[in-house]
């Protein structure tokens, strides 16, 4: 049986940042849900890493033969203790649009210095294996919160994450770039690093 990987997401911007990362592995690669895997998971996980592994784990169920990755990801602002941190999905509500919890955001740090509205963005991957075993990764970008929603190319909190080295928001970086830097780009790479060990480069 050919080796395929499944992602535990059914969020479509999500999914093409990881087939533009995982592009060259060498294996097919399908969200959960065009696999017919439609199971609503609580994650309550007290950290990034706990709610992937929670994730992976019941699509393994599903689908046991697979590689199973999934990703918990979130924005850490440290004037707010790291919030939204685990709950950045929820934060809100899970409903709400994220132009309104961008906005939400920006209100609670109005006013903040600039040295003061440090934060980060944080990706925790996860893989269960065929064979049971269970690998996690994570990956992370500094940056600080902006003072305005700028930005078109990114998705969530995108519009909001300054990031100094670039001048520019997540959400103004070309695609590429922001793969480049980005949490979830860092944490994809260290994991495929970790596929690549353990099965192989997929036969063309």
């Amino acid at each position: 049986m050919e080796k395929r990987i499944v992602f535990a997401t059914g969020n479509q911007n999500k999914m093409k940042e990881i087939h533009m990362i995982l592009a060259d592995l060498g294996m097919p690669v399908y969200s959960m849900k065009e696999l017919g895997v439609d199971e609503n998971i609580v994650e309550d996980g007290l950290t990034f890493e706990e709610n992937a592994e929670i994730k992976a784990r019941a699509v393994a169920r599903h689908l046991p033969n697979d590689i199973i990755l999934a990703d918990d990801s979130g924005l850490e602002i440290d004037y707010l203790d790291k919030a939204p941190g685990v709950y950045s999905a929820r934060f809100a509500g899970e409903d709400t649009s994220y132009d309104i919890k961008n906005r939400i955001l920006l209100d609670k740090l109005e006013g903040v210095p600039e040295e003061q509205r440090t934060a980060r963005f944080v990706c925790a991957v996860c893989a269960v294996f065929p064979d049971g075993d269970v690998k996690t990764v994570r990956g992370t970008i500094e940056g600080v919160i902006a003072h305005e929603i700028t930005g078109e190319n990114g998705f969530g909190y995108d519009p909001i994450f300054y990031y100094p080295e670039c001048g520019c928001t997540t959400a103004e970086m070309e695609p590429e770039k922001k793969n480049e830097l980005s949490h979830r780009g860092k944490a994809l790479r260290a994991m495929r690093e970790i596929i690549d060990a353990k099965c192989g480069k997929a036969e063309e």
